[in-house]
């Protein structure tokens, strides 16, 4: 009799037997573990008629005992009958064990409940704030540790090759692990990776979107035990790990496409059906249901199906994968991709199963549309309105078209910095606005060292804003540099290499030595401010005030009983000359300042700042 080892803790979804390897069926999730407030768990098992091996059985009013609180309450059989999906209910007398589904015929399944991770919130699911600072990486574009792993035999994409943004390059977690003293010393205290999952796709997998097995760690960035070894390391220094995470949509290749376990697992058309993506139907109060629906059912892409929420063994199998990803590799945080297209029931259902598992995670979800109102819709706000979404924060492009308008555009009633101005005087509608997360660009958008025309001052200017504004400040890997990069002809062009992050690179820019001088004087700007801001408790857990902006010249303020920030950003094309006097309700006590980034200090009196110049001014008494 073959005995399968069915375990729900390991990133690694494998079958295993005793006495001969079998891969026949495979789990999901792959263990559990005791102590869990979701105590009541639904396993699924695909292999080749793995429902014949499940007898109709007679349980009890608990269902049947499989071991010292732990219940089987039901056999779900579905249309494929290469699936089977189990109910447990694991109660709080339940000890860490295995044990056997002693009725299943012909092989025998052997299920672990494991010890809970120790010291919750702590050591991990510790969550980000406004007193952190994000830096994403997407892995295979950022150093390259560990060449071993480069190809993997029997994943369909093969490529290596880095003089084409269309094939892979090789980075991976090692990689990323060798530099956390340089992201330290830069200030960063949250490493945000793009999708680690597996994403055994034919072509374009280096950005990990369409995953194909959710319990499998893309053994091109190193597998589980190299992420692993990256989160306790980054944990080490005090710093933290956000995952990215999709619940909309997975690829082509992904088992439960490619052998559906029902024909409502994913949303289906007669013919292939795109979505809108159309935010504002969501909300809209004349909306037609036809357009509804094909927002948010429509398929993201044809190589990216699109998942069915509304089905339950749809959403257990989700939320399962992301309690157990937390639970498994001790994460802080999730940032959820393409937040609109999902089921927003679905959401907040999820949503709350992490909030009540791990009361510190952060959760915080992409919003790429345009308009407060439609941005705020997603997340926690003060609408008395039908629907109220739980979701803690989004990724602010609200405030990021602000700060691109400042830089890009002249200035007038709504236009230029006015629009950054606008859109901060609107955050009474967030129920917590600080939790937003800001940035200048990001894996799917031009580089902003482009979007300004390459000009330093007004990218020096927008790094300022990016770490004193309110929120929590995120930057992309190389925006620390002078590195460009549009979208056009292709996004790739924007998911460039970091120079010295493969060994045969003939610049490192991870040195000094490496760097052109415009890189420094980015580097050195970035970081001066950004470990500023690890001990400014204006800065990080601050008020705000700000000013209407006057002929393009906006000031605003980060203040508490400790300490007083003064920002001064000039938009106008000419210089001005910036008086104390127009700020007398936030600098009256105060005599003198000091230059954040200069180290100079100087008495409050008029000063001259040049055109897109930005001051950050500790005041003084």
């Amino acid at each position: 009799m073959k005995k399968i080892l069915f375990t729900i803790c390991c990133i690694c979804v494998a079958a295993f037997s005793f006495g001969q390897s079998n891969d026949a069926y495979k789990f999901y999730p792959t263990n559990w573990w005791v102590g869990m407030k979701m105590n009541k768990i639904q396993v699924m098992i695909h292999g080749d008629k793995i429902a014949d091996h499940f007898p109709m059985i007679k349980m009890g009013p608990k269902g049947t005992k499989l071991a010292k609180g732990v219940n089987l309450v039901a056999i779900n059989r579905v249309e494929n009958p290469n699936y089977v999906f189990l109910d447990l209910v694991i109660d709080a007398t339940a000890k860490p064990c295995k044990f056997t589904f002693p009725f299943v015929k012909d092989i025998t399944l052997e299920y672990e409940l494991k010890p809970r991770r120790k010291n919750l919130g702590k050591d991990f699911a510790q969550g980000v704030t406004s007193k952190d600072f994000i830096y994403l990486i997407l892995p295979d574009r950022f150093s390259n540790g560990d060449e071993s792993n480069d190809r993997i035999p029997g994943m369909r994409d093969q490529s290596l090759r880095r003089d084409t943004v269309f094939n892979r390059h090789g980075g991976d977690f090692k990689g990323i692990q060798n530099h956390l003293d340089y992201l330290e010393q830069l200030g960063v205290t949250t490493i945000w990776l793009n999708p680690v999952l597996e994403n055994d796709m034919p072509n374009r997998t280096e950005h990990g979107y369409a995953f194909t097995d959710h319990y499998t760690i893309d053994r091109r960035l190193g597998g589980e035990k190299a992420y692993q070894e990256l989160i306790d390391a980054t944990h080490a220094k005090g710093m933290k790990i956000i995952q990215d995470a999709v619940y909309n949509h997975v690829g082509l290749y992904h088992i439960t496409v490619q052998d559906q376990p029902m024909k409502d697992w994913l949303h289906q058309w007669d013919t292939y059906t795109n979505t809108t993506y159309k935010d504002q139907v969501i909300f809209d109060p004349y909306a037609s249901k036809k357009d509804v629906k094909q927002m948010t059912d429509g398929w993201f892409t044809k190589q990216m199906p699109d998942l069915n929420q509304n089905n339950p063994y749809v959403a257990n199998f989700l939320i399962e994968h992301a309690i157990w990803t937390v639970e498994n590799f001790g994460i802080d945080g999730w940032r959820i991709d393409t937040y609109a297209y999902n089921d927003l029931e679905f959401m907040n259902r999820c949503n709350k199963a992490l909030m009540d598992e791990y009361p510190q995670l952060t959760i915080f979800g992409e919003t790429w549309y345009h308009g407060v109102p439609n941005q705020s819709y997603f997340v926690q706000n003060n609408y008395n309105i039908p629907f109220k979404s739980n979701l803690q924060a989004c990724t602010d492009f609200q405030t990021l078209w602000g700060i691109t308008d400042a830089m890009t555009k002249d200035f007038g009633w709504t236009d230029g910095v006015n629009n950054l101005y606008t859109t901060l005087a609107q955050d009474f509608v967030y129920k917590d606005p600080t939790r937003n997360v800001i940035f200048l660009d990001n894996h799917d958008m031009a580089r902003f060292y482009s979007v300004v025309g390459e000009n330093l001052d007004k990218y020096k200017s927008s790094l300022s804003w990016l770490l004193t504004s309110r929120g929590i400040p995120q930057t992309y890997y190389g925006d620390e540099l002078a590195t460009t990069g549009t979208t056009s002809p292709n996004d790739g062009y924007v998911r460039l290499d970091f120079p010295g992050g493969w060994k045969n690179d003939a610049i490192n820019k991870f040195t000094i030595a490496g760097r052109t001088q415009t890189d420094q004087a980015i580097y050195q700007h970035l970081a001066t401010l950004a470990n500023f801001r690890k001990t400014s408790s204006a800065l990080t857990t601050g008020k705000m005030m700000q000013y209407v902006p006057e002929d393009g010249v906006y000031v605003y303020f980060r203040y508490d009983n400790k300490q007083t920030v003064m920002i001064v950003m000039n938009t106008s094309k000419t210089d001005k000359k910036i008086s104390f006097e127009k700020f007398a309700e936030r600098t009256t006590g105060f005599t003198k300042y000091k230059d954040v980034l200069t180290k100079t200090e100087s008495e409050l009196k008029e000063f001259n700042l040049g055109t897109y110049q930005t001051v950050v001014l500790e005041l003084l008494k």
